[in-house]
């Protein structure tokens, strides 16, 4: 058996998130179901992160284990000639039978892509969140510095979640703006369920004026989730992708990641 690594770009709004399931659109049926006519045999897949309903993917890496003998240029265009529009292959290696796409990920890079304006954007429905009052970039800025580091996140983790433990360790929050954008850039080692929609709806509220930007260490601290804001919508929300030893030289989906957005788009 020879293992295969994919890296992967969707759309995540024709789907029902990353999981295979059994009446609904998922990522994962579409792929095995692609990855079937190529192989010629079944094959399950397994992904560096789970992406909920709506949530779209740059640098998602995925792995697999097949019998069949078949090339790089196979495993791209020739998956991608049976998956629907709104998923790509991008790249495919051979790797060790060790490699493990989720457990040797040694992080993982979300954005959140938020248009602030009085008006919703057409262009821009179901890939952008979307805010109507003006937000201040200092605020958020100095609330996110208390989101770094190694914490109890339960006060930003869904109830549904089934992560055993709710402690990570966030490395990177950077918020910028650019034109009618706010970019909310995070990496951790890894991410509870809704952790990045509601650290950003928490961080719109400081941006809004309705929290001081020390509320969030108070969250935090208290780690209940009736008091952090309102889950955002996974309109705006992508996965960059994880990051793995170089020494498996692994093509990372850099220069796709600076496109989301363009710097020169001003809405």
């Amino acid at each position: 058996m020879t293992r295969i690594a994919l890296g992967l770009e969707y759309d995540g709004r024709p789907f029902h998130g990353w999981q295979r399931q059994k009446s609904l659109p998922s990522i994962q049926s579409a792929l095995e179901e692609a990855l079937l006519q190529i192989a010629g045999h079944p094959v399950h897949v397994r992904c560096a992160g789970r992406t909920d309903a709506g949530v779209h993917a740059c640098g998602q890496v995925v792995h697999f284990d097949t019998a069949a003998e078949r090339t790089e240029t196979a495993w791209i265009r020739g998956v991608n000639s049976f998956l629907p529009k709104a998923i790509s292959v991008c790249w495919s290696r051979e790797v060790p039978e060790d490699f493990h796409a989720r457990y040797a990920a040694r992080s993982r890079r979300y954005r959140y892509l938020l248009l602030n304006r009085g008006e919703r954007s057409g262009l821009w429905a179901g890939r952008a969140g979307w805010f109507h009052r003006p937000l201040c970039l200092e605020a958020m800025q100095q609330a996110a510095e208390f989101l770094l580091g190694e914490h109890d996140f339960s006060a930003f983790r869904a109830a549904e979640c089934q992560a055993r433990n709710p402690v990570r360790n966030l490395t990177c929050v950077a918020i910028r703006r650019e034109g009618d954008f706010f970019l909310f850039d995070f990496a951790a080692n890894a991410f509870l369920q809704h952790m990045v929609r509601n650290m950003v709806g928490s961080l719109v509220y400081a941006g809004k004026g309705a929290w001081e930007p020390e509320y969030l260490r108070e969250l935090l601290l208290a780690r209940n989730r009736t008091l952090a804001a309102p889950t955002f919508p996974p309109d705006g929300l992508y996965f960059l992708g994880p990051s793995y030893d170089p020494a498996l030289q692994l093509p990372m989906a850099e220069s796709i990641q600076g496109n989301v957005v363009p710097a020169s788009f001003s809405g």
